[in-house]
């Protein structure tokens, strides 16, 4: 855990919990909220083909994860620590121009 801590930048036990339970929260959602919109375009497991239905559920949540994360980063007090980390995925899926420009 002290390896976590120190390469997160971060202090304490209760930090580390807190930036776990964002995590699995934001997963656990993320994927729920692509399978219902998949399900509001009519598109089930059932009536798909299976490799289809988890390809564009993929593309649905790779986009959705990292903008929910810094909203429950921020909502948990961690945006300190979720902002920067979503910014680095959303810019490494070459979806930077979704973000203001930010002089370096």
């Amino acid at each position: 855990m002290n390896k976590l801590k120190t390469r997160w930048g971060i202090t304490s036990n209760y930090q580390l919990i807190v930036i776990f339970i964002v995590f699995a929260i934001n997963g656990s959602l993320s994927a729920k909220i692509s399978s219902f919109l998949l399900g509001e375009f009519g598109m089930t497991k059932d009536n798909t083909n299976i490799v289809l239905y988890y390809i564009i559920l993929l593309v649905l949540v790779l986009p959705l994860y990292p903008f929910m994360l810094m909203f429950f980063g921020w909502l948990f007090g961690q945006s300190k620590f979720f902002t920067p980390f979503a910014k680095r995925m959303i810019r490494s899926m070459k979806m930077g121009f979704l973000l203001p420009n930010e002089k370096s």
